[in-house]
């Protein structure tokens, strides 16, 4: 399928991460302008497909949105590819990954509260196909390499289950970057207490004891490049990347520190590391795709997965709030595509259009793999003529969330049937469900949004602000488009579009599943199970 020119096409070493250069090379100029460096390769009927995901990586802290945190690889594949400046994820792990592999809001999971935490007996409803799933059916060949969050209580719910060839990396999240070690922490759960930590970084389905002490985003981005060299051009891959970074806790190589002495603050310094490296992993693995014949018929997507987390160094501004929130710190993410592929008209340009973590799945089988999916419950769209043509998105709105189990007095409520009395007898949807809605170019949320101020980086030298509501607040409405940073309040002077977009909420509300959030299982603990984190049922 492909003939390289290149006198190290065949070279089966990887790069590792700790010998690259600090000067970009010529060949990186070369891929990011579109030339393919003397590569000459007939495509593949499909193209191939690298979803890169971060965890907790803050709008602020990419090279192109002014962060002082150096990410050269990030900004140059942004710069020739198309950058998505209108886009949304989920304010926490889970949600976002259950909505990129199944394609459906939260609230058609049953996933629609906090995340699946190491103990629940929690995953990725199996009714549900995933990305992998579909993409297999087409003849891909389909790699996991990182942070899975999906849940793993039983067999069927693994990653080697639920379509992708291949797994190398963790259950769970939180894991130590060396030790690979994870306790067990849920709030308000007695179950954790004895629980032993346990270890969880798996090849295939197999703990990888060989790799403990090592770096995981070194490990993870080496064993990417592994299955780049082994992989057969003439079938189209899709590979999956989620990496451990930069989510706490905060640890990183030495060297990756000393670029960063002059920021005072310590958690942001090695925050800051801990993305660089993360950066340069992602190079290794672009040049990889280069050097193999593997690039020109390679669509790469970079997202976050959540706002950034700033008590672990992360920052968003100058969007207002944080992870977890439904402010736009928690839930405007990073993301943007770059492929030669694209049209060069399109190449090193900024999409607006309205985008959302759930129009990944119909995106990649319908949009880049030519696939089908008619028959499909789909919440997400098809975007790719938006990102690769500049058309306008069939999405006219996101349904941020609607969490019934954050409102204070329903926590105790035992089953799903006490939540439906929140509309009352008018049909009037009621406020205090934490919830939130973008409709064009309004945002409406209700309820406890999350921590709601605008927290600059520690080395810009701008004093925090931190606002202060009336008690008994639980309505806000912005104008995103003329207000993105959500300063000015409009729910007192636009009390129709509040009606309207209420009445939105209702119509969403009305088609939830219970959500699913059972207690922690005692029988989940490590020392049950040789001291690993593994399924129990």
């Amino acid at each position: 399928m492909c003939e390289m020119k290149h006198s190290n096409c065949n070279m089966k070493n990887p790069i590792h991460l700790v010998t690259m250069v600090t000067v970009l090379p010529v060949l990186l100029l070369l891929i990011l302008a579109g030339f393919p460096a003397s590569i000459h390769c007939a495509s593949t009927s499909r193209p191939n497909v690298i979803f890169i995901l971060a965890d907790d990586y803050g709008f602020h802290d990419i090279g192109y949105h002014g962060s002082v945190i150096k990410t050269p690889w990030l900004d140059k594949l942004a710069a020739g590819g198309v950058k998505l400046e209108n886009y949304y994820v989920q304010p926490i792990c889970t949600p976002t990954r259950s909505q990129l592999m199944s394609g459906r809001y939260q609230i058609h999971t049953g996933l629609e509260h906090s995340i699946i935490w190491v103990a629940q007996p929690s995953c990725l409803p199996l009714e549900n196909p995933t990305l992998a799933d579909r993409l297999k059916d087409l003849g891909y060949a389909t790699h996991a390499v990182g942070k899975w969050h999906l849940g793993f209580y039983k067999k069927a719910c693994w990653p080697t289950r639920r379509g992708f060839d291949t797994f190398y990396g963790y259950y769970t999240g939180s894991e130590d970057y060396y030790s690979h070690m994870r306790g067990c922490f849920m709030p308000g759960d007695r179950h954790c207490a004895g629980f032993s930590e346990g270890y969880d970084l798996r090849d295939q389905e197999a703990p990888a004891y060989q790799d403990k002490g090592n770096y995981s985003t070194f490990l993870f981005a080496e064993r990417a490049q592994r299955i780049l060299e082994s992989h057969d051009p003439k079938k189209p891959f899709f590979m999956y990347l989620p990496f451990q970074a930069v989510h706490g806790p905060l640890q990183v190589p030495e060297q990756y520190l000393q670029q960063y002495k002059d920021i005072k603050d310590k958690k942001r310094r090695v925050y800051a590391g801990m993305v660089t490296c993360m950066d340069e992993a992602i190079g290794n693995i672009t040049r990889r795709l280069v050097q193999l014949g593997l690039w020109d018929n390679t669509v790469l997507i970079f997202s976050t997965d959540n706002g950034g987390q700033i008590a672990v160094g992360g920052n968003n501004w100058p969007l207002r709030g944080w992870k977890a929130s439904l402010w736009e710190g928690g839930v405007h993410g990073v993301g943007f595509v770059h492929s030669p592929l694209i049209p060069k008209v399109k190449q090193g340009t900024v999409s607006t259009e309205m985008i959302h973590v759930s129009d990944w799945f119909p995106t990649i089988v319908a949009g880049i793999a030519n696939g089908s999916v008619a028959g499909l419950p789909l919440d997400g769209f098809n975007v790719w003529d938006s990102i690769s043509k500049g058309v306008p998105s069939p999405r006219t709105e996101i349904l941020h969330n609607i969490d019934v189990l954050t409102t204070p007095d329903l926590e105790s409520q035992p089953t799903f049937k006490s939540y439906l009395p929140r509309f009352n007898e008018s049909g009037t949807y009621n406020t205090s469900i934490r919830a939130a809605i973008r409709m064009g170019d309004w945002k409406l949320i209700t309820g406890q949004p999350g921590n709601s101020s605008w927290i600059p980086p520690p080395e810009a030298g701008i004093v925090p602000i931190h606002p202060v509501e009336p008690v008994g607040k639980h309505v806000w409405l912005f104008n995103i488009q003329e207000d993105p940073n959500e300063r000015f309040d409009l729910s007192d002077s636009e009390p129709d579009i509040v009606k309207r977009m209420v009445a939105r909420l209702q119509y969403y509300y009305s088609t939830m599943v219970p959500p699913f959030y059972p207690p922690g299982d005692p029988n989940a603990n490590p020392k049950l199970h040789g001291g690993i984190w593994t399924n129990w049922e």
